[in-house]
């Protein structure tokens, strides 16, 4: 699909040094972090600004090439795999932090910049983001972006979206177009900015960002409750929403997480417990004391065994990087890992940890579950092997049913995750065929030779079905 004469082009924009075409280079490109998933790009291009994008995609639209945005590659939705093959698009050199504006509380970034190092930037200022996706350490703003990531503070604080106030995207057809702005208000026409966050790049390319910044906390608190009965955590999860206490982290973890986190991350986790659950609050040090005496009363109502508060801030990090390795230390016990984000309303906690429990049992597969609990995203982690075909097939089948339920319970296919391709056969579950038909419109009105980041999404796959 790239012939020479276009690989001359692309270096022409870029430079010869950012075009990359090496079958061990597009190997580095051909996959990301969901199992099962992996094609070879046709080339891959790491530009290093919007002019050079837009030219790059003028003759990808000329010539019908596919492009696929790629950050660091943690999408957990085969949402940066290129599928179709065509160009890969790399960011590496649009990792700047371009200002943090004081008098605004704004910070404008490109695509590439480490979310764990902005975060550290704007603290340094005395200021604070807080969405927190466990992959901070690695994932880019870009990819946050584009798939509107939340993370462990996302039931106080809610997700990159809520913090998207401007952007610069280069569309379909190569124009650069800036959406939104350092404002508080504008109703300037439709909402594009927040058309494109989650859009997962199948709309266009966001190649910079502002963000809106708050005063960072003055002070926090985390707790640990501790059950022997996985209901008792799940309702006590309800009862605290309910007695109208949000904390900024409200994060569950069952006994078979516990154990695996515990044996990576060593920071005293109670191995025998059934479940447990890290509560963290902040704000203003009065209020923090007592909405945690009130959650401490709460979980103990709800037959917790113990409540600890962290005895130091170094003891709180911990538990709360315990929590953030789930996922590292659940894949060290089986060749494939798949990590799912079916959400539910809080209310509805309690009855989805069960089911999914039920769910594993029928379909004889192993199901770990953490999850950000307060705002009901709850992650069922099945851990299986791929080269088993007739294990997949059951893993499958016990996720089908796990969406199904999800959706039953009022909930969604993904909170956080995207749909990508993996989750494409399922979206009719949760929009129905006119929902789709609706978002293809709007890909076929911006995109109409389908070449941002195609199969994602929609797909070209049957609706799958459930077995329940």
């Amino acid at each position: 699909m790239v012939n020479e004469n276009i690989k001359k082009r692309f270096m022409e924009i870029v430079g010869e040094d950012n075009f990359f075409d090496s079958p061990s280079e597009m190997l580095t490109y051909s996959y990301d972090g969901t199992p099962e998933f992996q094609s070879m790009p046709d080339g891959v291009i790491a530009p290093r600004s919007t002019e050079e994008i837009a030219a790059v995609v003028k003759i990808c639209s000329e010539q019908e090439i596919p492009i696929v945005p790629r950050g660091s590659g943690t999408n957990l939705s085969a949402g940066t795999c290129p599928t179709s093959g065509g160009i890969v698009l790399l960011f590496k050199h649009l990792n700047q932090i371009k200002e943090i504006d004081e008098d605004n509380l704004t910070v404008t970034v490109e695509p590439g910049v480490i979310t764990l190092d902005m975060i550290h930037a704007v603290e340094a200022k005395g200021l604070f983001y807080p969405p927190d996706p466990s992959s901070m350490k690695i994932s880019t703003i870009g990819g946050n972006v584009s798939e509107n990531s939340g993370g462990l503070r996302g039931l106080k604080y809610g997700v990159t979206k809520d913090y998207v106030l401007g952007m610069t995207v280069v569309v379909a057809n190569g124009d650069i177009i800036h959406l939104g702005g350092k404002l508080t208000k504008d109703v300037a026409g439709y909402d594009l900015k927040s058309l494109f966050v989650g859009a997962e790049g199948t709309l266009g390319i966001v190649t910079e960002v502002i963000l809106k910044l708050i005063p960072i906390p003055e002070t926090k608190q985390t707790v640990l409750a501790v059950y022997d009965d996985i209901q008792a955590a799940a309702d006590s999860v309800s009862a605290i929403i309910s007695n109208k206490i949000i904390p900024a982290t409200l994060e569950f973890l069952d006994q078979g997480t516990i154990r695996v986190v515990e044996d990576f991350a060593h920071v005293g986790l109670p191995t025998e417990a059934s479940a447990i659950l890290l509560i963290e609050q902040d704000g203003p040090a009065a209020v923090v004391a007592s909405d945690i005496e009130k959650i401490t009363a709460v979980c103990k109502e709800n037959k917790a065994v113990s409540v600890q508060a962290a005895a130091t801030e170094e003891e709180a990090e911990g538990l709360r990087t315990a929590r953030r390795s789930a996922l590292a230390a659940l894949a060290r016990l089986r060749p494939t890992t798949i990590l799912e984000d079916a959400t539910v309303p809080r209310s509805m906690v309690a009855p989805m940890v069960k089911a999914i429990n039920d769910i594993a049992e029928k379909h004889q597969v192993t199901i770990c579950t953490f999850g950000h609990a307060g705002d009901g995203n709850l992650h069922p982690t099945c851990l299986t092997d791929a080269r088993d075909k007739e294990e997949m097939e059951r893993v499958e089948k016990a996720f089908a049913d796990i969406f199904q339920t999800s959706i039953d319970m009022g909930g969604t296919i993904t909170g956080e995750h995207g749909v990508g391709e993996m989750k494409a056969p399922y979206l009719h579950l949760k929009l129905g065929q006119e929902g789709i038909a609706a978002m293809q419109a709007i890909k076929t009105g911006l995109d109409p030779k389908n070449i941002m980041n195609p199969k994602k999404i929609f797909g070209e796959v049957k609706p799958k079905e459930v077995t329940s």
